[in-house]
């Protein structure tokens, strides 16, 4: 089916389906296959439920409402950066990184959203399927879009790249994530700088944390640079607090978020306010009025106790960075861990490591996961739990007794789920 054609059936839709149990209708219906599904079986229902049309890779469908293309996904991603070749009005900012994608995309969001038309990333859309949908979200009077990419493999970042095309990128940082995927923390950084790599060889600006060793490589005329450094483009200075304050030439921004790893998601996205000339009462105010939500960096309180439900994710950087800033807090302290998921070969190692660093530590710790389990220490301060239910059974979270409880850990352990009864 050609790509015009395709396009001009989008533009007569008010938005994309992808799955018939959500509202389609109105909707240009795509029907993408899974390891368990096949969209083409429902593409006719979706008709039935109000979808305008529906784009199929099944030739055995036949209806006037139902048009066939080689490949449906294939389809949806060239349709995506077809639609952005439109957007002649639009700045796209790109961002990827280990840790923080979604935090600072938000925080980006906000600052921008000030002045400007902004559209972004819904959630965490951030994949092969996510960024083409998010592409395809915006107008043609939208002047700015941030858009999130993530990755567990190499290429993928490319990938998105190519479909986004944007004018601005940055990378929030290279951690430990999806170790398994990448192959080690070499192959994230060679995963992740698939962005600069694109950035630089079509002449857009790289947004770079002047902070970081690893990104400063990656500074050129065109870079725009943040960061303590008084080399960087915009300097920020953070104060010691426990919600993130920081100044920036003598004038103070305060925000909600708890953690110093959150510090340069918030300077990053004040730089680029900045820079696009956002007047600096409102991005004081949009950052005073940003809450972190999502089961990121959270802060809940329960009776007398200060939770920070820093649950969405988890990988060795992430917790490390996590522990670090909360031993800085007042008062008696007890993490609540789930194992990190996704490291394969380095999934002992950096079990270990986090061990080990917590017996330093001497904080109270009850380690959820096998990744934890298999490496259990004789410790008055450590407990270790085969599974969530196992330490709920055994040590509720009311009966935690400590002014100040971490909650972090991979994703699918839905480790948030420990405060459901509370």
């Amino acid at each position: 089916m050609d790509i015009q054609k395709l396009h001009d059936l989008f533009l007569k839709c008010d938005s994309i389906c992808t799955d018939t149990r959500s509202n389609c209708k109105g909707s240009l219906f795509f029907a993408l296959k899974g390891s368990n599904f096949n969209g083409n079986d429902f593409a006719i229902e979706s008709i039935s439920m109000g979808a305008n049309y529906a784009i199929v890779d099944d030739s055995s469908i036949d209806h006037p409402k139902c048009f066939l293309v080689d490949d449906v996904l294939e389809s949806l991603q060239k349709l995506s950066n077809f639609h952005r070749k439109k957007l002649k009005k639009t700045k796209i900012i790109a961002l990827t990184g280990s840790n923080g994608k979604t935090t600072t995309k938000e925080l980006i969001s906000c600052v921008l959203n000030t002045t400007y038309k902004t559209s972004s990333t819904i959630g965490n859309l951030n994949n092969h399927i996510g960024v083409p949908l998010s592409l395809l979200n915006i107008n043609d009077d939208t002047e700015f879009a941030v858009i999130e990419m993530g990755a567990n493999h190499q290429g993928e970042i490319s990938l998105l790249t190519r479909l986004v095309e944007p004018d601005f990128g940055l990378i929030t940082n290279f951690g430990k994530a999806h170790l398994e995927g990448f192959g080690g923390l070499d192959g994230v950084i060679k995963g992740k700088k698939e962005l600069y790599t694109w950035l630089l060889n079509n002449h857009k600006p790289i947004i770079i944390n002047y902070d970081d060793p690893i990104q400063k490589k990656y500074i050129n005329s065109k870079s725009i640079t943040y960061g303590k450094n008084k080399s960087a483009n915009f300097v920020f200075s953070q104060k010691e607090n426990e919600l993130i304050e920081f100044e920036y030439e003598g004038k103070s921004i305060k925000s909600n978020l708890i953690g110093d790893y959150n510090f340069y998601n918030l300077i990053c996205a004040s730089a680029i306010g900045l820079y696009f000339n956002i007047d600096f009462e409102k991005i004081r105010s949009s950052i005073k009025n940003y809450n972190s939500k999502n089961n990121r960096s959270e802060i809940r309180l329960l009776n007398e106790t200060k939770i920070i439900l820093d649950a969405y994710n988890a990988n060795p950087t992430s917790i490390l960075a996590a522990i670090e800033s909360f031993v800085k807090l007042p008062g008696s302290k007890a993490l609540i861990l789930g194992e990190m998921l996704e490291l394969g070969k380095f999934s002992k190692t950096e079990h270990q490591k986090i061990i080990n660093n917590l017996e330093i530590l001497k904080i109270k710790s009850f380690l959820v996961g096998y990744g934890f389990f298999n490496l259990k220490i004789d410790s008055p301060h450590l407990f270790f739990f085969k599974t969530k239910q196992d330490l709920m059974d055994k040590f509720p979270i009311e009966k935690i007794k400590s002014k100040n409880i971490l909650i972090k850990g991979s994703r699918s352990l839905e480790m948030e789920r420990i405060l459901e009864k509370t």
